[in-house]
Protein backbone atom coordinates (compact mmCIF):
# COMPACT_ATOMS: atom_id res chain seq x y z
CA UNK A 1 0.00 0.00 0.00
CA UNK A 2 1.52 3.32 -1.01
CA UNK A 3 2.22 5.71 1.85
CA UNK A 4 -0.04 8.48 0.50
CA UNK A 5 -3.02 6.14 0.21
CA UNK A 6 -2.27 4.51 3.55
CA UNK A 7 -2.09 7.86 5.35
CA UNK A 8 -5.25 9.09 3.65
CA UNK A 9 -7.16 5.98 4.67
CA UNK A 10 -5.91 6.22 8.25
CA UNK A 11 -7.01 9.85 8.53
CA UNK A 12 -10.44 8.98 7.14
CA UNK A 13 -11.02 6.07 9.53
CA UNK A 14 -9.92 8.21 12.49
CA UNK A 15 -12.32 10.96 11.47
CA UNK A 16 -15.26 8.57 11.12
CA UNK A 17 -14.51 6.89 14.44
CA UNK A 18 -14.00 10.18 16.28
CA UNK A 19 -17.40 11.27 14.99
CA UNK A 20 -18.85 7.91 16.13
CA UNK A 21 -20.00 7.46 12.52
CA UNK A 22 -22.50 10.30 12.90
CA UNK A 23 -22.81 13.24 10.56
CA UNK A 24 -24.95 15.54 8.51
CA UNK A 25 -26.50 14.62 5.16
CA UNK A 26 -27.10 16.77 2.05
CA UNK A 27 -30.83 15.98 2.29
CA UNK A 28 -31.45 16.22 6.05
CA UNK A 29 -33.05 19.71 6.10
CA UNK A 30 -36.49 18.41 7.07
CA UNK A 31 -35.06 16.93 10.26
CA UNK A 32 -35.11 20.50 11.54
CA UNK A 33 -37.73 21.26 14.20
CA UNK A 34 -38.75 24.18 11.99
CA UNK A 35 -42.00 23.00 10.32
CA UNK A 36 -41.08 23.39 6.64
CA UNK A 37 -43.74 20.86 5.64
CA UNK A 38 -46.42 22.89 7.42
CA UNK A 39 -46.15 25.43 4.61
CA UNK A 40 -46.64 22.81 1.92
CA UNK A 41 -44.64 20.59 -0.37
CA UNK A 42 -42.83 23.25 -2.41
CA UNK A 43 -41.34 25.17 0.54
CA UNK A 44 -39.97 21.86 1.82
CA UNK A 45 -38.50 21.04 -1.60
CA UNK A 46 -36.94 24.48 -1.98
CA UNK A 47 -35.49 24.44 1.55
CA UNK A 48 -33.92 21.02 0.95
CA UNK A 49 -32.40 22.02 -2.39
CA UNK A 50 -31.07 25.36 -1.11
CA UNK A 51 -29.50 23.69 1.88
CA UNK A 52 -27.86 21.06 -0.31
CA UNK A 53 -26.17 23.82 -2.33
CA UNK A 54 -25.22 26.02 0.62
CA UNK A 55 -21.43 26.06 1.22
CA UNK A 56 -22.01 27.32 4.76
CA UNK A 57 -23.31 24.72 7.19
CA UNK A 58 -26.23 26.37 9.01
CA UNK A 59 -27.70 23.09 10.27
CA UNK A 60 -26.90 23.84 13.93
CA UNK A 61 -28.89 27.07 13.61
CA UNK A 62 -31.82 25.07 12.22
CA UNK A 63 -31.65 22.56 15.08
CA UNK A 64 -30.49 19.73 12.82
CA UNK A 65 -28.29 17.23 14.66
CA UNK A 66 -25.63 14.87 13.43
CA UNK A 67 -27.10 11.40 13.10
CA UNK A 68 -26.28 7.93 11.94
CA UNK A 69 -27.40 7.10 8.40
CA UNK A 70 -28.81 3.66 7.63
CA UNK A 71 -27.48 3.82 4.07
CA UNK A 72 -24.17 5.22 5.30
CA UNK A 73 -23.81 2.61 8.03
CA UNK A 74 -24.34 -0.08 5.41
CA UNK A 75 -21.48 1.30 3.33
CA UNK A 76 -19.29 1.63 6.42
CA UNK A 77 -19.99 -1.94 7.54
CA UNK A 78 -18.98 -3.37 4.18
CA UNK A 79 -15.87 -1.19 4.11
CA UNK A 80 -14.70 -2.19 7.59
CA UNK A 81 -15.34 -5.89 6.94
CA UNK A 82 -13.27 -5.69 3.76
CA UNK A 83 -10.45 -3.88 5.56
CA UNK A 84 -10.48 -6.48 8.32
CA UNK A 85 -10.46 -9.29 5.75
CA UNK A 86 -7.42 -7.79 4.04
CA UNK A 87 -5.40 -6.85 7.10
CA UNK A 88 -6.50 -9.15 9.90
CA UNK A 89 -6.32 -6.06 12.12
CA UNK A 90 -8.54 -6.87 15.12
CA UNK A 91 -8.93 -3.18 15.90
CA UNK A 92 -11.51 -3.12 13.08
CA UNK A 93 -13.69 -5.61 14.98
CA UNK A 94 -14.95 -2.98 17.39
CA UNK A 95 -16.21 -0.75 14.58
CA UNK A 96 -17.69 -3.74 12.74
CA UNK A 97 -19.63 -4.91 15.79
CA UNK A 98 -20.86 -1.42 16.62
CA UNK A 99 -22.12 -0.71 13.09
CA UNK A 100 -23.68 -4.15 12.67
CA UNK A 101 -25.54 -3.90 15.99
CA UNK A 102 -26.73 -0.39 15.17
CA UNK A 103 -28.17 -1.55 11.85
CA UNK A 104 -30.00 -4.46 13.45
CA UNK A 105 -31.47 -2.14 16.10
CA UNK A 106 -32.51 0.62 13.70
CA UNK A 107 -34.65 -1.18 11.17
CA UNK A 108 -37.79 0.34 9.76
CA UNK A 109 -41.13 -1.08 10.80
CA UNK A 110 -42.97 -1.77 7.55
CA UNK A 111 -45.59 -4.51 7.27
CA UNK A 112 -43.55 -6.58 9.74
CA UNK A 113 -40.71 -6.90 7.22
CA UNK A 114 -36.97 -6.54 7.78
CA UNK A 115 -36.15 -3.34 5.94
CA UNK A 116 -34.40 0.02 6.19
CA UNK A 117 -35.30 3.47 4.90
CA UNK A 118 -34.81 7.24 4.95
CA UNK A 119 -33.22 8.98 7.94
CA UNK A 120 -35.18 12.15 7.25
CA UNK A 121 -38.46 13.23 5.64
CA UNK A 122 -37.76 13.72 1.96
CA UNK A 123 -39.69 16.01 -0.37
CA UNK A 124 -39.51 16.27 -4.16
CA UNK A 125 -41.87 18.01 -6.62
CA UNK A 126 -43.59 14.66 -7.11
CA UNK A 127 -43.86 13.17 -3.62
CA UNK A 128 -43.16 13.47 0.09
CA UNK A 129 -41.78 10.46 1.95
CA UNK A 130 -41.86 10.39 5.73
CA UNK A 131 -38.80 9.60 7.82
CA UNK A 132 -38.02 5.85 7.91
CA UNK A 133 -39.98 5.18 4.71
CA UNK A 134 -38.29 2.10 3.20
CA UNK A 135 -36.56 2.02 -0.18
CA UNK A 136 -34.94 -0.69 -2.26
CA UNK A 137 -31.70 1.33 -2.34
CA UNK A 138 -31.30 1.46 1.45
CA UNK A 139 -32.28 -2.20 1.69
CA UNK A 140 -29.81 -3.26 -0.99
CA UNK A 141 -26.75 -1.54 0.43
CA UNK A 142 -27.41 -2.89 3.92
CA UNK A 143 -28.16 -6.46 2.83
CA UNK A 144 -25.04 -6.36 0.65
CA UNK A 145 -23.01 -5.27 3.70
CA UNK A 146 -24.55 -7.92 5.95
CA UNK A 147 -23.74 -10.53 3.32
CA UNK A 148 -20.12 -9.36 3.32
CA UNK A 149 -20.18 -9.64 7.12
CA UNK A 150 -21.71 -13.13 7.07
CA UNK A 151 -19.07 -14.45 4.68
CA UNK A 152 -16.39 -13.63 7.26
CA UNK A 153 -18.13 -14.18 10.61
CA UNK A 154 -20.68 -16.90 9.71
CA UNK A 155 -23.31 -15.51 12.10
CA UNK A 156 -26.59 -17.52 11.81
CA UNK A 157 -28.65 -14.52 12.94
CA UNK A 158 -27.31 -12.51 10.02
CA UNK A 159 -28.00 -15.36 7.61
CA UNK A 160 -31.62 -15.45 8.76
CA UNK A 161 -31.99 -11.69 8.28
CA UNK A 162 -30.55 -11.85 4.77
CA UNK A 163 -32.80 -14.74 3.76
CA UNK A 164 -35.87 -12.96 5.11
CA UNK A 165 -34.88 -9.71 3.38
CA UNK A 166 -36.24 -10.88 0.05
CA UNK A 167 -39.79 -10.80 1.45
CA UNK A 168 -39.76 -6.99 1.23
CA UNK A 169 -38.98 -7.24 -2.48
CA UNK A 170 -41.33 -10.07 -3.34
CA UNK A 171 -44.30 -8.96 -1.24
CA UNK A 172 -44.18 -5.17 -1.29
CA UNK A 173 -42.19 -3.84 -4.26
CA UNK A 174 -44.31 -3.27 -7.38
CA UNK A 175 -43.53 -5.17 -10.57
CA UNK A 176 -43.84 -2.54 -13.28
CA UNK A 177 -44.41 -3.84 -16.81
CA UNK A 178 -43.32 -2.04 -19.95
CA UNK A 179 -42.66 -2.84 -23.59
CA UNK A 180 -39.08 -3.89 -22.78
CA UNK A 181 -40.02 -6.27 -19.97
CA UNK A 182 -40.41 -5.62 -16.25
CA UNK A 183 -38.72 -3.61 -13.55
CA UNK A 184 -38.97 -3.60 -9.78
CA UNK A 185 -39.97 -0.37 -8.05
CA UNK A 186 -37.90 2.03 -5.96
CA UNK A 187 -40.26 1.74 -2.99
CA UNK A 188 -43.66 0.18 -2.16
CA UNK A 189 -45.57 2.97 -3.91
CA UNK A 190 -43.47 3.27 -7.07
CA UNK A 191 -45.22 3.69 -10.39
CA UNK A 192 -42.23 4.50 -12.59
CA UNK A 193 -39.22 2.41 -13.52
CA UNK A 194 -35.94 3.57 -11.97
CA UNK A 195 -33.24 1.46 -13.57
CA UNK A 196 -30.68 1.45 -10.78
CA UNK A 197 -33.34 0.65 -8.17
CA UNK A 198 -34.59 -2.27 -10.25
CA UNK A 199 -31.05 -3.63 -10.41
CA UNK A 200 -30.57 -3.14 -6.66
CA UNK A 201 -33.73 -5.19 -6.07
CA UNK A 202 -32.37 -7.91 -8.35
CA UNK A 203 -29.12 -7.90 -6.37
CA UNK A 204 -31.00 -8.53 -3.11
CA UNK A 205 -32.71 -11.54 -4.66
CA UNK A 206 -29.37 -12.75 -6.06
CA UNK A 207 -27.78 -12.53 -2.60
CA UNK A 208 -30.52 -14.67 -1.06
CA UNK A 209 -30.25 -17.14 -3.94
CA UNK A 210 -26.51 -17.40 -3.39
CA UNK A 211 -26.98 -17.95 0.33
CA UNK A 212 -29.80 -20.51 0.14
CA UNK A 213 -29.13 -22.25 -3.16
CA UNK A 214 -32.79 -21.81 -4.08
CA UNK A 215 -33.51 -20.63 -7.62
CA UNK A 216 -37.16 -19.78 -7.00
CA UNK A 217 -36.59 -16.14 -7.96
CA UNK A 218 -34.04 -16.72 -10.71
CA UNK A 219 -36.46 -16.08 -13.58
CA UNK A 220 -37.49 -12.81 -11.98
CA UNK A 221 -33.85 -11.78 -11.53
CA UNK A 222 -33.01 -12.60 -15.13
CA UNK A 223 -36.08 -10.82 -16.49
CA UNK A 224 -35.26 -7.67 -14.49
CA UNK A 225 -31.67 -7.66 -15.75
CA UNK A 226 -32.76 -8.24 -19.34
CA UNK A 227 -35.29 -5.42 -19.09
CA UNK A 228 -32.70 -2.95 -17.81
CA UNK A 229 -30.27 -3.99 -20.54
CA UNK A 230 -33.04 -3.32 -23.05
CA UNK A 231 -33.05 0.30 -21.89
CA UNK A 232 -29.31 0.73 -22.44
CA UNK A 233 -28.48 3.00 -25.37
CA UNK A 234 -26.18 2.02 -28.24
CA UNK A 235 -23.34 4.07 -26.76
CA UNK A 236 -23.59 2.16 -23.47
CA UNK A 237 -25.37 4.74 -21.32
CA UNK A 238 -28.46 4.30 -19.20
CA UNK A 239 -30.73 7.19 -18.37
CA UNK A 240 -32.13 7.40 -14.85
CA UNK A 241 -35.75 6.30 -15.13
CA UNK A 242 -38.82 5.92 -17.31
CA UNK A 243 -42.37 7.11 -16.79
CA UNK A 244 -44.41 3.92 -16.98
CA UNK A 245 -47.46 5.69 -18.41
CA UNK A 246 -45.95 7.60 -21.32
CA UNK A 247 -42.57 5.89 -21.73
CA UNK A 248 -40.65 9.17 -21.39
CA UNK A 249 -37.20 8.79 -19.88
CA UNK A 250 -35.49 11.09 -17.38
CA UNK A 251 -32.11 11.85 -18.93
CA UNK A 252 -29.94 12.01 -15.83
CA UNK A 253 -26.44 10.59 -16.32
CA UNK A 254 -24.24 10.42 -13.22
CA UNK A 255 -23.04 7.90 -10.62
CA UNK A 256 -26.19 5.84 -11.17
CA UNK A 257 -24.47 4.45 -14.28
CA UNK A 258 -21.98 2.99 -11.82
CA UNK A 259 -24.76 1.62 -9.61
CA UNK A 260 -26.27 -0.28 -12.55
CA UNK A 261 -22.91 -1.67 -13.64
CA UNK A 262 -22.04 -2.75 -10.11
CA UNK A 263 -25.36 -4.50 -9.54
CA UNK A 264 -25.23 -6.20 -12.94
CA UNK A 265 -21.75 -7.48 -12.16
CA UNK A 266 -22.78 -8.59 -8.67
CA UNK A 267 -25.86 -10.42 -9.95
CA UNK A 268 -23.68 -12.26 -12.46
CA UNK A 269 -21.22 -13.33 -9.76
CA UNK A 270 -23.84 -14.18 -7.14
CA UNK A 271 -26.02 -16.30 -9.42
CA UNK A 272 -23.15 -17.83 -11.38
CA UNK A 273 -25.07 -16.97 -14.54
CA UNK A 274 -24.19 -14.74 -17.44
CA UNK A 275 -24.52 -14.71 -21.20
CA UNK A 276 -23.00 -12.89 -24.14
CA UNK A 277 -25.60 -10.12 -23.97
CA UNK A 278 -24.93 -9.41 -20.29
CA UNK A 279 -21.18 -9.32 -20.89
CA UNK A 280 -21.57 -7.01 -23.85
CA UNK A 281 -23.77 -4.70 -21.79
CA UNK A 282 -21.18 -4.47 -19.01
CA UNK A 283 -18.40 -3.81 -21.50
CA UNK A 284 -20.36 -1.07 -23.30
CA UNK A 285 -21.55 0.51 -20.07
CA UNK A 286 -18.07 0.55 -18.60
CA UNK A 287 -16.58 2.12 -21.72
CA UNK A 288 -19.15 4.93 -21.63
CA UNK A 289 -18.62 5.39 -17.89
CA UNK A 290 -14.88 5.81 -18.31
CA UNK A 291 -14.71 7.72 -21.58
CA UNK A 292 -17.63 10.10 -21.07
CA UNK A 293 -18.08 10.50 -17.31
CA UNK A 294 -14.45 11.00 -16.26
CA UNK A 295 -11.47 13.01 -17.38
CA UNK A 296 -8.20 11.17 -18.01
CA UNK A 297 -6.74 12.54 -14.75
CA UNK A 298 -9.44 10.84 -12.65
CA UNK A 299 -11.75 13.82 -12.14
CA UNK A 300 -15.42 12.97 -12.65
CA UNK A 301 -18.06 14.93 -14.50
CA UNK A 302 -21.22 15.75 -12.60
CA UNK A 303 -24.27 15.09 -14.77
CA UNK A 304 -23.69 14.98 -18.48
CA UNK A 305 -23.28 17.26 -20.27
CA UNK A 306 -22.46 19.34 -17.15
CA UNK A 307 -18.95 19.06 -15.75
CA UNK A 308 -19.32 20.93 -12.45
CA UNK A 309 -19.64 20.37 -9.58
CA UNK A 310 -17.18 17.56 -8.92
CA UNK A 311 -19.20 15.39 -6.53
CA UNK A 312 -17.55 13.10 -4.00
CA UNK A 313 -20.14 10.38 -4.63
CA UNK A 314 -19.19 10.32 -8.31
CA UNK A 315 -15.53 10.02 -7.33
CA UNK A 316 -16.14 7.22 -4.82
CA UNK A 317 -18.37 5.21 -7.11
CA UNK A 318 -15.81 5.49 -9.91
CA UNK A 319 -13.09 4.04 -7.69
CA UNK A 320 -15.39 1.16 -6.74
CA UNK A 321 -16.38 0.34 -10.32
CA UNK A 322 -12.93 0.41 -11.89
CA UNK A 323 -11.63 -1.71 -9.01
CA UNK A 324 -14.37 -4.34 -8.98
CA UNK A 325 -14.74 -4.66 -12.76
CA UNK A 326 -10.99 -4.84 -13.40
CA UNK A 327 -11.35 -7.86 -15.69
CA UNK A 328 -13.16 -5.81 -18.34
CA UNK A 329 -10.46 -3.24 -19.07
CA UNK A 330 -6.71 -3.78 -19.07
CA UNK A 331 -5.99 -0.45 -17.35
CA UNK A 332 -9.00 -0.51 -15.03
CA UNK A 333 -7.04 -0.62 -11.76
CA UNK A 334 -4.64 2.03 -12.98
CA UNK A 335 -7.59 4.29 -13.70
CA UNK A 336 -9.15 3.51 -10.33
CA UNK A 337 -5.90 4.60 -8.71
CA UNK A 338 -5.93 7.83 -10.74
CA UNK A 339 -9.41 8.64 -9.46
CA UNK A 340 -8.38 7.83 -5.89
CA UNK A 341 -5.23 9.96 -6.00
CA UNK A 342 -7.03 12.90 -7.64
CA UNK A 343 -9.70 12.72 -4.94
CA UNK A 344 -7.16 12.60 -2.11
CA UNK A 345 -5.23 15.54 -3.53
CA UNK A 346 -8.23 17.72 -4.37
CA UNK A 347 -11.07 16.77 -2.01
CA UNK A 348 -9.62 15.58 1.31
CA UNK A 349 -9.32 17.90 4.29
CA UNK A 350 -6.25 17.86 6.52
CA UNK A 351 -8.65 16.57 9.18
CA UNK A 352 -9.22 13.43 7.14
CA UNK A 353 -12.74 13.90 5.82
CA UNK A 354 -13.67 14.43 2.18
CA UNK A 355 -15.43 17.50 0.81
CA UNK A 356 -18.91 17.25 -0.63
CA UNK A 357 -18.40 19.14 -3.89
CA UNK A 358 -15.83 21.14 -5.80
CA UNK A 359 -17.42 23.88 -7.87
CA UNK A 360 -15.48 25.85 -10.45
CA UNK A 361 -14.78 28.76 -8.08
CA UNK A 362 -15.45 27.37 -4.61
CA UNK A 363 -15.89 24.17 -2.61
CA UNK A 364 -18.55 22.83 -0.28
CA UNK A 365 -16.37 21.38 2.48
CA UNK A 366 -19.13 20.09 4.75
CA UNK A 367 -18.13 16.56 5.90
CA UNK A 368 -21.29 14.62 5.05
CA UNK A 369 -20.94 11.16 6.56
CA UNK A 370 -23.04 9.06 4.17
CA UNK A 371 -22.52 10.98 0.96
CA UNK A 372 -18.78 11.48 1.34
CA UNK A 373 -17.02 9.56 4.09
CA UNK A 374 -18.86 6.24 3.85
CA UNK A 375 -18.62 5.98 0.06
CA UNK A 376 -14.93 6.89 0.15
CA UNK A 377 -14.10 4.37 2.89
CA UNK A 378 -15.77 1.68 0.79
CA UNK A 379 -13.88 2.95 -2.27
CA UNK A 380 -10.57 2.58 -0.43
CA UNK A 381 -11.46 -0.95 0.66
CA UNK A 382 -12.52 -2.02 -2.85
CA UNK A 383 -9.39 -0.57 -4.42
CA UNK A 384 -7.07 -2.18 -1.90
CA UNK A 385 -8.81 -5.55 -2.14
CA UNK A 386 -8.66 -5.66 -5.92
CA UNK A 387 -5.17 -4.18 -6.33
CA UNK A 388 -3.54 -6.57 -3.86
CA UNK A 389 -0.41 -8.01 -5.40
CA UNK A 390 -0.65 -5.74 -8.44
CA UNK A 391 2.43 -3.74 -9.42
CA UNK A 392 2.30 -0.62 -11.57
CA UNK A 393 5.00 0.49 -13.98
Amino acid sequence: MEKLIENSLLKLTLFCENEQFKGYDPYDTLNSPFPFLFFGQWPAVIATQLQKRNPINIRPLLGIKKEHSTYGMGLLLKAYVKLYKQTGNKEFIQAISYIKDWLLTNRTSYEKELVWGYDYPYATPNFINERNYPTVIHHSFIIDALFEYYQIFNDPQIKDIIVRSEDFIIKHIPVIKNEDGICLGYNPHSKDCTYNASMHAARILAITQNLTGSQRNFDLIRNVVDSVINKQKQNGVWYYSMNAENGKERMQIDFHQGFILECLFDVKVLTGYSNERWEHSITKGLEFYKNEQFFLNGKSKWRLPKTYPIDIHNQGQGIIIFSKLKQYQADSLIFSKKILLWTIENMQSKKGYFYYRNYKNYKIKIPYMRWGQAIMLLAFSEYLENSKGISYK
